[in-house]
This record gives C-alpha cells, sequence and structure tokens, in this order.
C-alpha cells in the first residue's frame, strides 16, 4: 500500500471527530477551564501569575489538540513519516510547554488549605519521588519509543483505535515524566541542579540516534498495510533529524535559565556581602576624641 502524501489543506483545516478524539478535547477543555479558574483566583487573593507562564501552557494545550486532534492525527493511520512528527510532539513539545506553565504550583497557590496539604502529600510520596528520579525518567522515555517502535506495539496499534489513543496518552505521560524535572519550574518531589539537567537531556541524544538509524535502516515496513518502505524509512530520517531539533531548543532554553539563575545568585551574593560590611562597620569601635 502507498502511502498519502500530506495535504496541507487537511493537516492545518480538518479536525478528527472520532469518539476518542472528542473524549480528549472535552477533557484539554476541562484542562484549560481549570488553569484560567486558578488564576483568576490566585488573583482575587492579590496575586499576581505569570503571564509568560501561562502563555507556555496553553501553547502546550493548544499542540497538544493538533497533535492528538487536528489534521496531522489524519494521517497517523496512513503515513509513517507524519506519524513520528505527531508523537515527536507528544513527547517532546507539549511537555515542556505544559510544564514552563508551572501547573502544579499554581494548584498550590490557589487551592484551599485542605486541597493544597492533600497535594503536598502526594507530591513528597514514595510514589512520587520514586517516579520523579531522573534514571526512572530517561529510561520511562527510552523504553517507551524503542518497545513502540520496534515492536509489534506499533502495527497492533494500528489495527486496534482504543490502545491507539491510550498510546499517545503514554508518549504524552511518559514525556511529562522526562521533561518536568528537567524544566524545573515547578513543584516537585525531587529538584535537580542545572548539571544534571544538561546531563539528562545530554543523555536522550545517542538513544533518539541510535532509534532513528535503527527505522531507517529497515528493509521492509514496520506496518506493511499501511505504510511503503520508502515512508517509514522518511520517518527514521525525520525520527533523528526533528528529535534532535527539539533537544536543542530544550538545551537552548535551560542555557538561559542556568544563566539568569547565576546571575540571581550573585546578585544574592552581593547583597549578603553588603549587609555584612555594614554589620561590621556598625559595630566596629569609633576612634575616640585626639
Amino acid at each position: 500500500m502507498k502511502s498519502p502524501s500530506p495535504q496541507a489543506s487537511i493537516l492545518f483545516t480538518s479536525w478528527q471527530t472520532d469518539w476518542t478524539s472528542v473524549v480528549a478535547m472535552c477533557v484539554q477543555v476541562a484542562v484549560l477551564a481549570w488553569y484560567l479558574r486558578s488564576m483568576q483566583r490566585l488573583g482575587t487573593r492579590g496575586r499576581r501569575w505569570s503571564r509568560y507562564r501561562a502563555a507556555s501552557f496553553l501553547v502546550g494545550l493548544a499542540v497538544l489538540a493538533y497533535a492528538a486532534e487536528g489534521g496531522i492525527a489524519y494521517y497517523d493511520g496512513s503515513n509513517f513519516t507524519v506519524h513520528v512528527v505527531q508523537h515527536l510532539l507528544l513527547m517532546n513539545v507539549v511537555p515542556p510547554l505544559l510544564a514552563m506553565g508551572a501547573p502544579v504550583t499554581l494548584a498550590l497557590q490557589s487551592s484551599s488549605r485542605t486541597t493544597t496539604t492533600r497535594l503536598l502529600k502526594v507530591l513528597h510520596s514514595p510514589p512520587a519521588r520514586l517516579l520523579a528520579h531522573p534514571l526512572v525518567a530517561l529510561a520511562s522515555g527510552v523504553v517507551t519509543m524503542y518497545a513502540y517502535f520496534l515492536t509489534p506495539l506499533y502495527a497492533f496499534s494500528e489495527q486496534h483505535p482504543v490502545f491507539h489513543a491510550y498510546v499517545h496518552l503514554h508518549f504524552l505521560l511518559a514525556g511529562c515524566l522526562f521533561w518536568w524535572p528537567i524544566v524545573g519550574r515547578d513543584s516537585l518531589p525531587r529538584r535537580l541542579s542545572f548539571g544534571a539537567r544538561f546531563l539528562l537531556v545530554f543523555a536522550t541524544i545517542p538513544w533518539n540516534a541510535f532509534l532513528g538509524l535503527a527505522i531507517a535502516s529497515v528493509t521492509k515496513p514496520l506496518y506493511a498495510a499501511a505504510n511503503t518502505l520508502a515512508d517509514t524509512q522518511s520517518g527514521g530520517d525525520v525520527l533523528w533529524g526533528l528529535g534532535e531539533v527539539f533537544t536543542v531548543c530544550v538545551l537552548a532554553v535551560l542555557f538561559v535559565d542556568w544563566a539568569a539563575d547565576e546571575e540571581r545568585r550573585a546578585v544574592r551574593a552581593d547583597r549578603q556581602l553588603d549587609a555584612a560590611l555594614a554589620a561590621a562597620r556598625s559595630t566596629a569601635p569609633q576612634p575616640g576624641p585626639p
């Protein structure tokens, strides 16, 4: 079977109306309503939420809606290359954008005292600390990608719509598990240093490259009933190349955050030094009269 070439009119204007897409859209609208309502509730307490954080979260939801229900989803069962782009959006683009929106922090600041206490208990529970461990996060991302594309799971998902919808959710959750501590905007069970964040991102580069090369080197389609060999190999190239582009973008954001953090540390150290010098002057004995 020949993989159809994507049409711009479908990619940018069509919308999926199957029941899984409708359910996903309802959930996304509910999350959007909660976020906006939490911002409003925080405002009534005299506290202002960052517009940058809000914009990041809203863009993340928009990309999520496009990847799961938009025109790109029209081809996820017939064009492997487009399918790869869709999964990269779900795993490497949506999670960092949502993480920069700091929804956990917003929930903690805008909720009632009882809800905040419960959220903190969940955040500091042993399962949450385990999931937030960097090695667990890295393993979840790598295993998800390799297990899906290099085993019969890919073909199985194309034949079973409900499992296919679950795969989308799984990619999103695995991406959140990996990118949330790296972005570092939110209140989490573990706080990674910038050095650990950089190392964690760099650790993904060879894994992405190996997977992309493995798919680009196959001698038969991963799902011959819907994709051609050329389309499958092209998908491997895109997985490698586009995956590295997303990684570089995250590294750029991390570098900016690291520079800003270093500047804040320098300012704080200068203030502490000034305060110590002022205290020393105030306690030093004054010279007596001649």
